[in-house]
């Protein structure tokens, strides 16, 4: 690997992208629409100037339903249809090579590796490391790559850009000054948001709902967590998300988090392929009235073994409920 540049570095990026005769793009395990939304609208600007490109992701087996009306597409190929070398391999909103999963040797295997994404916890494993903490989403970071690259944004890309920007700013609660220029600007290609938003945040299987009340019974109070903050927590086993999809089991924890007694929420969803194996989502609001200024939850994940932003991150750990509910509430204090 090639010497790392930690800056936020548009110019070697698109260096690197021009130079570039064949490209694979790798979305994180478990995607969503920013780490997809990237990937396509990388994917359609490389297509249409005649480079080879393919995109992917180590699991679930499938895109999830609420993506599949993403344009570009077409540009996926399952993991074992990646090429095991490459001119270019770029990472879209991964904070690790972990977050790769199986696909992380694919690395190896790329002349040069860039990697562009917003989590603070990112470890730059690229050779060359686009990274801003203070971007709203990957997709937003996108639209800056692409402008300085001179590529002009259609509703095509539009599309994939804005479905990250929807979902990663929970439509539109977490904001800088500027979101909301993005968005327009990214509208006036025409785009139809509400039915983007639509698929991506308000569409579920009936079996999501027998699903929520089977995992919600298990939720959790403990008020008096990191001094006063508060944790609510809920567990998803796999007998719970029989018949439904990854990403229905991924919703949870906006449900949970809701909880007006907490701070802090967390979701443990067993693995469909490993008893022991689990992945924990977290998130943590501003402050809250009585309390102090909150919690890092990315500090607290990356303590654990995984990452993310201050005010949603994740990791994955083994063992039983109790033991990692234990884990977490000693790592809150």
């Amino acid at each position: 690997m090639t010497t790392m540049r930690d800056a936020v570095d548009l110019e070697s990026a698109v260096e690197a992208l021009n130079a570039a005769r064949s490209v694979t793009i790798l979305c994180h395990v478990q995607p969503d629409a920013d780490t997809v939304g990237s990937g396509l609208a990388l994917a359609l600007v490389l297509h249409r100037r005649g480079i080879p490109v393919w995109v992917s992701f180590a699991e679930p087996a499938e895109l999830p339903e609420s993506m599949r009306s993403l344009p570009g597409v077409h540009h996926l190929v399952a993991p074992g249809d990646v090429p095991a070398e490459v001119d270019l391999l770029v990472a879209v909103d991964c904070g690790s090579a972990g977050r790769l999963g199986a696909l992380a040797d694919r690395m190896s295997g790329a002349a040069n590796t860039l990697v562009l994404d917003h989590h603070r916890s990112n470890t730059r494993f690229g050779s060359i490391n686009v990274i801003d903490a203070g971007a709203e989403s990957t997709t937003s970071l996108i639209v800056r790559l692409l402008d300085a690259w001179g590529v002009p944004i259609d509703a095509e890309v539009a599309h994939c850009l804005y479905a990250g920007l929807v979902t990663d700013t929970g439509s539109f609660r977490w904001v800088r000054p500027g979101t909301h220029e993005l968005a327009e600007r990214l509208l006036a290609t025409g785009i139809d948001s509400a039915e983007i938003a639509r698929a991506l945040l308000d569409t579920h299987p009936f079996g999501w709902l027998t699903m929520l009340s089977r995992v919600l019974s298990t939720a959790q109070l403990e008020p008096g967590v990191h001094g006063g903050i508060g944790l609510v927590y809920a567990v998803v086993r796999r007998e719970d998300i029989a018949g439904v999809s990854s990403e229905e089991a991924e919703s949870v924890i906006d449900i949970v988090r809701t909880t007006s007694e907490a701070g802090i929420a967390a979701v443990f969803k067993q693995s469909s392929s490993v008893a022991d194996r689990w992945t924990v989502s977290l998130r943590a609001r501003d402050s809250r009235p009585g309390a102090d200024d909150g919690v890092d939850v990315a500090e607290i994940a990356t303590a654990l073994g995984g990452g993310g932003h201050r005010f949603a991150a994740g990791y994955t750990a083994y063992g039983n409920p109790d033991d990692l509910v234990a884990g977490l509430l000693a790592a809150l204090g």
